[in-house]
């Protein structure tokens, strides 16, 4: 019988005096405190919650082999990423993705500001520039979580370091692969001294289209007169991205202070499951923080804004003119609109999104007895987001399209959470978050107000607009932890929580059924249109999680065994939005509240199998099993990975370090039937890799996919990288998105 505890928070007043109250006491105590006193040390947020963690040290052997920072989080089991774009990756923990997971970069909370979620907070952080990322599975603390379901992500560069005397330090590096020539470079400098930090890091990597391991579609065509893409070339799957952060901190006692400036100037990223490519994605970010280590605890704030300008329209793999010449395979010449429709064209299909996210933190770790710990904390985000389409002819005009018009979606947050050491063997967490979470957005219009444009655009438009469009949620999270040591090998852990995530603006607000411009709006990359729901419930989760731990003695073996089970109400998912739905072909879906339910077990191992004069060797390994389904369809949640491991073994002597990887997957045949999702074959990959480190120089290489092995990628999505992609059904059906065939790689960074 499934479990079952809830507790709605509309049964909870939280009034707005409460927030002014809490934030003015946080912000406040710092002003009373004295800078010269005695303070105790405080661990780091959420300890007990214990997250799965990896520090720029252990992924030096990973960077060359990736641009993209959420890849390299599929060495944690129970984490897998969902293709999208060469460097926007959107990581899936234990079933759950994308929104449904909290990211951090640097304490900023981010979110995707595009109708296909082409930039995700990871896609902003190269992995050369990570000092540590944190993964809480499933059940987070509420000091981590908030608007979220799947567990949350915290991603930070390094740490800011200070010196007795001024020192002037830095790192430059390279890599290059060989199966899309993908390169690139990053270069640090810092300077230190016994109060200040400055420090600057940037990075860029270019990459062209990714070959499989053999040919897996049966269409050169891509749409643009002239240009063939071969059979076994992943079309519109290149790449060019550049990051560069500015970071000056002071510390002063026992405050410290710190500003980053980030900047991302993006100029083409394809998507081989979405029908656009990115052409543009600038973002600017400022980020100020402050910390105080007092006699009771710690303080901390935080306050930041994020400015993202995006831009899509068609790359060079697809068709880019279209209307009635471009049918008859005729060149299309100066730009017309509907006043001429016997030439009518259209120059591609030119997007746009424009968004401004800004937040708060204030928490204060207090420490109430030696063996106690209580967190009290606030936090404020605001996202604003204007997503519209410019003109371009036939069809597409004469006016601008407004998919979402001035946008907006506010959180407000309270949470408290104590940690206690009940006994010597046992320490207990538990918490409480309240959020409220409102949206709005102002009227729309399509490109025309005529009654004849195509889509019935003026009628939906005029629909949506009389509708509510203001919205409030009260949302309830709730976590319980317990760690018991049952003996010096053994350690039992029981989690249980409550989490609720608020529907997006794009799952909102996005307002046409029009075929062209509904499948213009997709999450997910199955191919399909989408249309917004303005009734969708928040999903609320139950989830409940245990974890048995065993450590030999001697430190030299470790076995993890973690089962779970999580249920969601109202569940987010997709149903026919007419009655024109078929099989076989792509469609138009509408976002609908469901239930739904993950259950699975993540195991991880490790033990060495040998210290001696040929070095240190050692075998591990991860596996995880997920069944994620829809309780009222039957059918597979959308891109979950079947039963899947990883195996490694490694070897490390004097400088060297290597290690031989064998990636395992089971078919994929639970499947998602309403998003036309197809079944993929198993598999095994096998990775080769070798690096060595001097004091100042290290050298990576390595073989990817060294068998060369054609196949499927479980969460790849839909292959829709070519052709008529602006129409719905104007491109083939049912090809998976291929992996990447073999690719040898290289890299260095000198540290000095």
């Amino acid at each position: 019988m499934p479990f079952q505890f809830s507790l709605r928070s509309d049964a909870v007043a939280v009034s707005a005096c409460t927030f002014s109250t809490l934030a003015f006491y946080l912000v406040s105590l710092p002003l009373f405190a004295a800078t010269d006193i005695e303070h105790i040390e405080v661990e780091s947020k959420a300890t007990a919650a214990r997250p799965w963690s990896v520090t720029a040290t252990e992924l030096k052997n990973q960077i060359a082999a990736s641009s993209d920072t959420a890849s390299l989080l599929s060495r944690f089991a129970g984490v897998s990423v969902k293709q999208a774009g060469a460097v926007s990756g959107l990581p899936s923990i234990r079933g759950l993705a994308d929104d449904r997971i909290r990211i951090q970069l640097d304490g900023m909370d981010q979110v995707a500001a595009c109708p296909n979620h082409m930039n995700p907070p990871l896609s902003y952080l190269a992995p050369a520039a990570i000092g540590q990322i944190q993964v809480y599975a499933g059940v987070s603390p509420v000091s981590a979580g908030g608007d979220s379901i799947g567990g949350t992500i915290v991603a930070e560069s390094l740490p800011p370091e200070f010196s007795t005397q001024p020192q002037l330090s830095g790192a430059v590096g390279a890599f290059y692969r060989s199966n899309n020539q993908a390169r690139g470079g990053n270069l640090l400098l810092s300077h230190s001294s016994q109060q200040h930090f400055l420090q600057y890091s940037g990075n860029w990597s270019k990459g062209n289209n990714y070959h499989a391991a053999a040919d897996f579609k049966t269409q050169q065509a891509s749409g643009r007169p002239g240009h063939l893409i071969a059979l076994d070339e992943v079309g519109s799957s290149g790449f060019e991205t550049q990051n560069h952060q500015l970071r000056l901190a002071r510390q002063q006692g026992v405050d410290l202070v710190e500003l980053q400036l980030g900047y991302q100037q993006m100029p083409y990223q394809g998507f081989a499951n979405q029908r656009m490519d990115l052409l543009k994605n600038q973002q600017h970010s400022v980020n100020l923080s402050w910390q105080r280590d007092t006699s009771f605890g710690q303080l901390q704030s935080r306050l930041y804004r994020e400015k993202v300008e995006h831009s899509m329209d068609f790359g060079p793999d697809r068709q880019f003119w279209y209307g009635s010449l471009a049918l008859m395979g005729k060149a299309c010449g100066p730009v017309r609109f509907h006043g001429d429709p016997a030439g009518t064209c259209a120059a591609g299909m030119p997007m746009h999104s424009e968004s401004v996210n800004s937040g708060v933190h204030v928490s204060s770790d207090i420490a109430l007895t030696e063996h106690s710990l209580l967190r009290l904390g606030s936090d404020f985000q605001q996202l604003k987001l204007d997503d519209y389409w410019t003109a371009s002819g036939g069809a597409m005009g004469p006016g601008t399209f407004l998919n979402i018009n001035q946008g907006e979606r506010r959180r407000i947050a309270l949470f408290a959470e104590h940690e206690v050491v009940i006994h010597s063997d046992w320490l207990l967490q538990y918490g409480v978050r309240y959020e409220q979470v409102a949206r709005n957005a102002s009227p729309v219009r399509g490109y025309s107000d005529s009654s004849n444009a195509m889509g019935m655009q003026a009628m939906q438009a005029a629909q949506f607009n009389l509708a509510d469009r203001k919205l409030s949620d009260d949302n309830l999270d709730l976590t319980v932890l317990s760690r018991y040591q049952l003996s010096p090998e053994f350690e039992l852990e029981l989690a249980a929580a409550q989490k609720n995530r608020s529907a997006n603006l794009y799952e909102t607000y996005v307002w046409s059924g029009w075929a062209m411009a509904a499948s213009m709006n997709n999450l997910v990359g199955d191919g399909n249109g989408y249309v917004g729901n303005l009734t969708l419930r928040p999903e609320q989760a139950r989830l409940l999680a245990l974890s048995l731990n065993w450590q030999s003695l001697d430190h030299k073996q470790q076995v993890s065994v973690k089962p779970y089970v999580t249920q969601v109400d109202d569940y987010i998912d997709a149903v026919a939005a007419n009655n024109s739905w078929q099989a076989g072909q792509f469609n138009i879906l509408r976002y609908q509240n469901q239930q739904a339910e993950l259950k699975g077990v993540d195991l991880t191992l490790q033990t060495e199998l040998a210290q001696n004069q040929s070095g240190r060797w050692q075998l591990s390994a991860i596996g995880s099993y997920l069944d994620a389904r829809n309780t009222v369809t039957g059918d597979g949640l959308y891109q979950t990975q079947p039963l899947h491991g990883r195996l490694t073994l490694s070897h490390a002597i004097g400088g060297w370090d290597n290690s031989l990887e064998w990636q395992l997957s089971k078919r994929k045949s639970r499947l998602s039937v309403i998003r036309g999702e197809q079944a993929t074959a198993g598999y095994g990959l096998v990775a080769l890799r070798v690096s060595h480190s001097w004091p100042q120089l290290r050298l990576d290489a390595g073989v990817e996919n060294l068998l060369d092995k054609l196949y499927a990628q479980p969460q790849g999505g839909a292959y829709t990288a070519q052709g008529m992609t602006m129409s719905l059904n104007g491109i083939p059906f049912g090809i998976p998105m291929p992996g990447m065939g073999r690719s040898v790689y290289a890299g260095l960074n000198y540290q000095f």
